[in-house]
Parts: structure tokens; C-alpha cells; sequence
């Protein structure tokens, strides 16, 4: 593991708590953000990734905003977050399904049609994937722009895939 992953692990045991599935980070990550501690797990998650052309990072409203941002800040790329309501400026716009594991609701993303342009490389980036709901609503919508999706850039991957990076897993969490 590394420092900025151990740093995690230890904010999540000091301020947090993991319970089965369920980890909460709402102290320093997704309610209350630590913005020196994203910017680190930022750096750490855009180094994985410096040598592929990304065009953009995706993401979802709204807990993935943070990281997005801090990705996109260290690649010196733009980042887009799908809204999960369609706001009357938006006019076209690619749109998918999710169901959200934490709050147990199905939402749809939206992102307009003026922000992905086909051809275009994107990364996804997240705060958790748990059971990839997002991940194949981003998916979608990339494939709907004719865009490709190059990657996925988690802080805490909670499934058992293993090609989603991550700063942690569950697994590392709970051994």
C-alpha cells in the first residue's frame, strides 16, 4: 500500500467506519470534503493514468464531483458530471439509468450533447463503486456520443472487479 493510501485507511478508522458494505466517509470525503486530502488521492489516481490520452473525466452528480475535479485539475483536462436532473438549458442530451447503492433509488444522468464530442477519450471517476450502477450509466452515455471510455479511477472500490483503480478496496478495508 501506498502513502496516500494508508493515509485513508487511517482517516476511515479515525473519523469514519465500515460496516459490511456500507463505509462511511462523510467527514473528510463526500458531506465535509478535506480538499488537501482530495487533491492528494487526486494525484495519486492521475499518475495511473498519465501516460493514456484522456480528453475529459466523467463522473456523476454529485459525490464524484470532488474527485473528478482533483483528476482533471492533474491531467490539466476539463471534467464533465452527469446531472441527475435535466436542467431547461440543457437541449440535446444523451441520458441513462442508475441506481444509486447508498440512497436506493434509480435516477437518470443526463449530459448534453455539447460537452462530448464523438471520438473523444474520457475517464470516469468516482468516489465508490460498489456495484458499477454509475459505471454502466456512464458507459451508456459515452457510447450514446460515439466517445470512448479509457478507464475507471475510484477512491474506494467496494466490488470485486479489478480493473477499476482504486486508492483502496473493500477488501483492504476489512482485512
Amino acid at each position: 500500500m501506498n502513502q496516500v493510501a494508508d493515509e485513508l485507511r487511517e482517516r476511515i478508522e479515525r473519523e469514519g467506519s465500515v460496516h459490511g458494505r456500507v463505509i462511511k466517509v462523510d467527514r473528510f470525503l463526500n458531506h465535509m470534503v478535506d480538499p488537501l486530502l482530495i487533491d492528494r488521492l487526486g494525484s495519486e489516481l492521475a499518475g495511473r493514468f498519465a501516460q493514456l490520452r484522456i480528453d475529459k473525466i466523467i463522473t456523476a452528480e454529485s459525490s464524484g464531483i470532488m474527485i473528478a475535479q482533483a483528476l482533471a485539475r492533474q491531467l490539466g483536462i476539463p471534467f464533465i458530471y452527469a446531472k441527475k436532473k435535466r436542467p431547461l438549458t440543457m437541449g440535446e442530451f444523451y441520458a441513462a439509468s442508475s441506481f444509486s447503492f447508498t440512497k436506493q433509488e434509480s435516477t437518470t444522468l443526463y449530459v448534453s450533447r455539447e460537452v462530448i464530442l464523438p471520438g473523444e477519450q474520457l475517464l470516469f471517476a468516482d468516489d465508490f463503486f460498489a456495484v458499477g450502477s454509475t459505471y454502466k450509466a456512464i458507459e451508456q452515455i459515452i457510447e450514446q456520443a460515439g466517445a470512448a471510455l479509457v478507464g475507471a479511477a475510484v477512491i474506494i472500490n467496494k466490488s470485486e472487479r479489478r480493473d477499476i483503480e482504486s486508492i483502496l478496496t473493500l477488501e483492504e478495508l476489512t482485512s
